[in-house]
């Protein structure tokens, strides 16, 4: 199966060309992408990823994108982005959270994790999971302050894991710092989906921002 996997959600992005079946995964190209030219650059390195392998976008078999959480603007980017393509090439769609694949990519099977990514303004995004063959059930999402947070930590608690050095200083002892991922983990996550039938309906696609943003909140009206 031919996919491509799209992720916008941070300030560096990639995009990922990959082919895989139930017992084999294949990364044929990757390209990154740098946040604030995702509107500008997503749609062009699609394009050229797709002319360095030799294949055209009729052979894309399916699309995995990023839903959140992170940045607004660049998550609104990349879902309508692979959502347009999903709807005019009539291919089906797995959504991926970053959460989740960090859960997937870090945890062992039957351990809980508990994964933390910066979301700015002192907070944190928030994902605990039970991993197991592959797969993360979400046990809870949040969005946190991060000192509050830090004091109420449970004992015993689960593997905390981020990929933020300054959330390892301010969680301490015990919280690991592993690698950001990029396209290609998240296509190998979106195969599986897609194998087994985990689909989304690009006409339902929307962000999971986790917190409304900014202009969400700005624009309710007022009582």
């Amino acid at each position: 199966m031919l996919i491509l996997a799209a992720d916008t959600s941070d300030k560096h992005g990639s995009v990922a060309l990959c082919r895989g079946d139930a017992a084999s995964f294949e990364v044929l190209g990757q390209t990154s992408l740098e946040g604030g030219t995702y509107s500008a650059r997503l749609v062009p390195s699609i394009a050229e990823l797709l002319l360095q392998t030799g294949f055209s976008k009729a052979q894309i078999e399916g699309f995995v994108v990023v839903d959140g959480p992170g940045s607004f603007t660049g998550l609104r980017v990349g879902l309508a982005t692979v959502k347009a393509l999903c709807e005019v090439l009539k291919k089906p769609l797995a959504t991926v959270s970053m959460l989740e694949a960090l859960a997937i990519a870090s945890g062992s099977d039957g351990e809980q994790v508990t994964v933390v990514l910066d979301a700015g303004r002192g907070e944190a995004y928030l994902g605990e999971y039970r991993t197991a063959h592959q797969r993360a059930e979400m046990l809870r999402q949040a969005i946190v302050k991060l000192n509050e947070y830090v004091a109420q930590l449970p004992s015993p608690r689960s593997r905390l894991m981020t990929t933020s050095e300054k959330i390892v200083q301010a969680l301490g002892h015990g919280a690991g710092l592993v690698e950001p991922l990029h396209a290609d983990a998240i296509a190998h996550i979106g195969l599986r989906k897609l194998l087994a039938g985990e689909t989304t309906n690009p006409a339902m696609l929307d962000a999971n921002y986790i917190r409304r943003s900014d202009a969400e909140l700005f624009s309710l009206p007022k009582h």
